[in-house]
């Protein structure tokens, strides 16, 4: 369980590292071919001038965590939403990634259960 822990948790690292490092250093064009909603919801993020920039931070950050190992419990926390987020997106707007995102998800789940004695104060009731 170890092993499986640090290999799931220094792979998610990496893609939020990759993913992160991309999109600030403008190393990857945006997709060209997006259509129909898809588009009109992606040009909206982008729009917005920080919902993207502000959600990579939270990505770069996390990944920073898990490849460190360090605050893992908190990182899940804070990207649990984004990652819900890439599963929807891709559940609605672009099945053909689906089968990445389930894995992807499942790992942030996999960490959440690993951490999960770290959560415990949150839901005890006082």
């Amino acid at each position: 369980m170890k092993i499986a822990l640090i290999i799931v948790r220094v792979l998610i690292g990496l893609l939020f590292l990759f993913a992160s490092v991309t999109f600030f250093l403008n190393l990857a064009p945006p997709p060209a071919d997006l259509t129909g909603n898809t588009k009109t919801f992606f040009d909206g993020l982008a729009a917005s001038g920080y919902i993207l920039p502000v959600s990579k931070v939270f990505e770069l950050l996390s990944g920073l965590t898990f490849v460190a190992g360090r605050f893992v419990a908190l990182a899940v926390v804070l990207i649990f939403p984004i990652a819900l987020n890439i599963l929807f997106i891709n559940a609605i707007h672009l099945p053909s990634g689906l089968p990445i995102a389930i894995a992807f998800f499942l790992g942030i789940l996999f960490l959440a259960y690993a951490n999960r004695e770290s959560y415990k104060p949150l839901f005890a009731a006082k």
